[in-house]
C-alpha cells in the first residue's frame, strides 16, 4: 500500500507499542489498512479458495462424496449385488468371474481403501490450513477493532481535553474579569 517505513514505526509504537521490527504479518497488514483508511475483513473460505490447487480442490470433493450416506449406501449396494451376482446368478451357470470367498472383490476393496485413506488425509490437512488461515483473518479483524476502539478514545480523551482547558480558560477569564469588577 505504500507506507514509507518510518509511518510505519510511528504506527506501531504509537499503536501496538512495539518495534516496527516486531511486526508480524498479519499486524503490518493491519496498520496499512488503519493508515489506508480500508477493511481488513475477509472471508477464510474465498482466501483459501483462491490459494488452492485443482489438486486439494479434487481431495476435498473426493472426501465430501466418500463420507457421504449416499456413497455408503451405493456402495453397499454395489457390494451386495456383486456378492449376489458372483454367489447366485452367475455361479448358477457356471460363469461366476469372482466367487465365494470374493478375493478379486476383496483387492477392489483394499485398493480403494489404499487411495482414498490419503485422499481424506489431504483434505483433511487442507481444512486444517483454512482453519488456521481462519483464526489468522480473525486476529486481524480483531486487532483492527481493538485498534480503532483504542484510536477512538484517544480521540474522544483529546476532545474533552480541549474542551476542559477551554472551559477552564472562560472560567479564568470570567474570575478575572470579576475580580476587576
Amino acid at each position: 500500500m505504500g507506507l514509507r517505513p518510518s509511518q510505519i514505526a510511528d504506527l506501531a509504537q504509537r499503536l501496538l507499542r512495539k518495534p516496527a521490527s516486531a511486526l508480524d504479518e498479519e499486524e503490518l497488514r493491519v496498520l496499512e489498512g488503519i493508515e489506508a483508511g480500508t477493511t481488513v475483513s475477509r472471508d477464510a473460505a474465498d482466501v483459501a479458495d483462491e490459494r488452492s490447487t485443482f489438486g486439494e480442490r479434487l481431495s476435498d470433493r473426493v472426501a465430501a462424496i466418500g463420507g457421504s450416506w449416499t456413497f455408503i449406501i451405493a456402495f453397499t449396494a454395489v457390494l451386495l449385488g456383486w456378492m449376489l451376482l458372483n454367489s447366485d446368478v452367475l455361479a448358477h451357470f457356471g460363469v461366476a468371474f469372482d466367487p465365494y470367498p470374493y478375493i478379486f472383490l476383496n483387492l477392489m476393496l483394499s485398493t480403494l481403501a489404499a487411495v482414498q485413506a490419503p485422499i481424506i488425509m489431504m483434505s483433511q490437512n487442507r481444512q486444517a490450513a483454512k482453519d488456521r488461515l481462519a483464526a489468522s483473518l480473525d486476529y486481524e479483524t480483531n486487532l483492527r477493532a481493538e485498534l480503532d476502539i483504542l484510536r477512538l478514545h484517544h480521540k474522544l480523551d483529546q476532545q474533552v481535553i480541549d474542551r476542559l482547558g477551554a472551559i477552564e480558560a472562560k472560567i479564568d477569564g470570567l474570575a478575572k474579569t470579576a475580580a476587576a469588577s
